[in-house]
């Protein structure tokens, strides 16, 4: 293991270094500014289009609600939790400020590779919706591009086992015998016989587990969110203040805290903030392609509500609470230190994150499971399915029972490598997400003189 490991920290630290975050950042503002900022600007529009039903019109299997909660349920999980603390512990409070910056670039991003996703979309032998990087770089940049769609599905095949199935079990696993004391063979048998439950389903079963279950956690923990920032109002200015001088100076160190400089809290933000929202993964987009819609642009609008609401909205209550309870100074990490510092706040605060872990946690090991399913059924066909969902149960059981660390390692890791294709893409496709956004507000300008003319 440990050979295993001192590999994997040599590639993280190639994968994650400086040219990936240039990548990441780069690609989504460089996406914000070709699109005027209209991902930032339409926010509202993207919330009253989630909500629209005469827009829920179209060729799809779920509604573009479902598919949204379906991406949020594998985005909204053990990073806004476990992976909040984790980025402050190791890169100061500045982290969260990056983070922010990593989700409103990342927005541009989503809202793009939803908007190619449903374009280049393509309908299986089964009848079913299938999308996502590997279907927009075939249809869209061509047969010579086959190759790095082929490569996305085989880091998509493989990084699902990271972010969406051993870091998931391996959180719920240490927050349940940390706060109630439950084994973690019984947290693994637990997990595998739920989530097969669910499998079994395909899509609409996971989307409609999770369009219950996501909304009802998310306002739950914002809930609980708001009372720990309530009761600590007066805190509040100054935890602003701290996050934003640490994201350009260095921390040093004092209680627990072992001190951070700027590029720790650059590079931790970033890749906790990626690993959160997942914009720039080419991860959501296999989900938005299922959505029954006619227009691109519609469902563009409302994955870019993804973003904001998990980092911008849900990482912040976890971050905030993190810095003004002063926990990031106990010296612990992970879940354990969220837990601890809702705990400090208000009583039972650390049984609300248990909860609110276990079933994000949960709905981003269904989400996930979907996403590898398809990588894998684009490279192996329908007839992976079945040995893709076997393999799923099994890897929760192990992941459950490994080392934090390793397994936090071994998911930055991969969801670069995942990206890597995914970027490129959307850099070279870019010129049609601008071309379909200027056609679309044409149109949308053009309908609402006819209907002044016609008053």
């Amino acid at each position: 293991m440990g050979l295993i490991t001192e590999w994997l920290s040599a590639i993280n630290g190639v994968v994650l270094g400086v040219p990936m975050m240039v990548g990441l950042l780069g690609v989504g503002l460089f996406m914000q500014l070709r699109l005027s900022f209209l991902p930032i600007r339409k926010l509202g529009t993207g919330f009253k289009l989630l909500f629209e039903r005469n827009h829920q019109r179209g060729e799809g299997q779920i509604s573009p609600f479902n598919a949204l909660m379906t991406a949020l349920s594998a985005t909204i999980g053990t990073g806004n939790i476990a992976g909040v603390a984790t980025a402050v512990v190791l890169g100061g409070p500045g982290a969260l400020f990056w983070m922010w910056i990593t989700a409103l670039v990342g927005m541009a991003t989503k809202y793009s590779e939803a908007v190619l996703a449903v374009r280049f979309r393509e309908v299986d032998k089964n009848g079913h919706y299938v999308g996502g990087p590997m279907y927009y770089i075939k249809n869209g940049l061509g047969k010579k591009w086959a190759w790095l769609g082929t490569l996305f599905a085989v880091f998509g095949s493989i990084a699902c086992f990271g972010i969406g199935n051993t870091v998931q079990a391996n959180s719920v696993a240490d927050v349940l015998q940390s706060n109630f004391g439950v084994s973690t063979t019984v947290t693994a048998v637990g997990l595998a016989i739920l989530v097969g439950a669910v499998l079994i389903g395909g899509i609409k079963r996971i989307a409609d587990v999770a369009g219950k279950l996501v909304p009802f956690m998310t306002v739950a923990y914002l809930a609980a969110g708001i009372i720990v920032l309530g009761v600590n109002f007066s805190e509040i200015p100054a935890a602003f203040v701290l996050i934003v001088k640490s994201a350009f100076t260095p921390v040093a160190a004092q209680g627990g805290f072992a001190g951070a400089a700027v590029w720790a809290a650059i590079r931790f933000g970033v890749a906790r903030g990626i690993f959160s929202n997942e914009a720039g993964l080419g991860s959501a987009p296999i989900a938005h392609a299922t959505a029954k819609t006619q227009n691109p642009i519609r469902q563009g609008l409302i994955a870019m509500l993804g973003t904001f609401i998990d980092t911008i909205i849900v990482c912040s209550i976890t971050g905030l609470t993190i810095i003004i309870t002063g926990g990031w100074l106990n010296g612990q990490t992970g879940a354990t230190l969220t837990a601890t510092s809702f705990a400090m706040a208000i009583p039972g605060g650390n049984y609300i994150v248990a909860g609110a872990l276990v079933i994000f946690a949960f709905t981003t090991i269904l989400g996930w499971s979907f996403y590898g399913e398809k990588c894998t059924q684009y490279l192996f066909g329908q007839k992976a399915i079945t040995p893709f969902r076997v393999v799923w149960i099994i890897a929760l059981m192990v992941g459950a029972t490994q080392s934090l660390d390793f397994v936090w390692l071994l998911a930055d890791t991969l969801n670069a490598m995942m990206a890597i294709p995914n970027l490129v893409a959307l850099a070279l496709l870019s010129p049609v997400v601008y071309r379909l956004t200027k056609e679309h507000i044409k149109d949308v300008n053009a309908d609402s003189v006819d209907i002044k003319a016609n008053i």
